[in-house]
């Protein structure tokens, strides 16, 4: 009985290492730097940078890329794969940055090459010593397919925006407001572009609501490819940016994926 109860105790522990072992933390935190030094120290790794954007008051997301990521971003319908993020929190000093395994495999679904987005995660480890796992995680075998509840949209459920020609879709999206709300725009290949867009100042607001930590969020972002423009509709890309996301905590911006699409069709009426 008692080598019964052993082996017991053994399976269940390894059971439940290997549970714990498959979570994969939606964010990498780490200690405070600030926004020129982070920059140098993604630039001097072989990154591109895309762009530096106040996501928040005194806060800054940097938008980041390179080769291996863009060459995976090109493939059908993964356009949002092509960069990471970095968010410098001045208020609580710190920095959060998107884990490349976490939204790799979100985003890129059944084309996820964990070669290329370990390697990401590897160099950002060298590169900003003593990363922490963010709270906030969700099991790698679940990215793929995740939905935040019955009901709700997949990654596959895209916001169509509008179709037409790149050029003419690019065209609108820079002339409308005189291009107010472009953060840039990335040319991922031929007749393919990732756009980062603002919200407006109201709309926005819902970070700081549910939590300014994973400020990375914003910018959003805008697909060109195969003569449409598309987003990731609102209510999955919050909930796979915030998974600890409570369905109450859901209710209290219910009215803002609402208000991403409007705002993001806007400059294609």
């Amino acid at each position: 009985m008692k080598k019964m109860f052993v082996l017991l105790f053994t399976f269940l522990v390894m059971f439940a290492t290997n549970a714990t072992a498959k979570d994969v933390s939606t964010y990498l935190v780490g200690d405070y730097v600030d926004v020129e030094t982070a920059k140098n120290k993604l630039s001097t790794t072989g990154y591109e940078i895309v762009a530096s954007y106040e996501s928040v008051k005194d806060g800054v997301t940097i938008v980041f890329t390179n080769s291996a990521l863009k060459s995976e971003a090109a493939k059908p319908g993964r356009a949002h794969a092509a960069v990471l993020r970095l968010f410098v929190d001045a208020q609580e000093k710190k920095i959060s940055l998107t884990n490349p395994l976490y939204f790799g495999k979100a985003f890129m679904q059944d084309d996820y090459n964990e070669a290329v987005f370990n390697e990401q995660f590897e160099t950002l480890s060298a590169v900003f010593t003593g990363l922490q796992e963010s709270a906030d995680k969700m099991d790698a075998d679940n990215l793929a397919g995740y939905h935040f509840m019955m009901g709700m949209p997949y990654y596959s459920d895209v916001d169509e925006l509008s179709n037409g020609e790149a050029a003419d879709l690019l065209q609108k999206v820079n002339s409308y407001k005189d291009g107010k709300f472009v953060v840039f725009t990335l040319k991922i290949s031929d007749e393919k572009y990732l756009v980062g867009y603002d919200l407006d100042n109201r709309t926005k607001k819902f970070v700081e609501k549910i939590g300014r930590a994973n400020a990375a969020v914003l910018p959003y972002c805008i697909a060109i490819e195969n003569k449409k423009a598309t987003a990731m509709e609102a209510k999955y890309y919050l909930a796979v940016s915030y998974p600890l996301l409570t369905m109450t905590e859901f209710t209290t911006i219910a009215t803002v994926p609402g208000a991403i699409s409007k705002h993001l069709e806007k400059p294609f009426k």
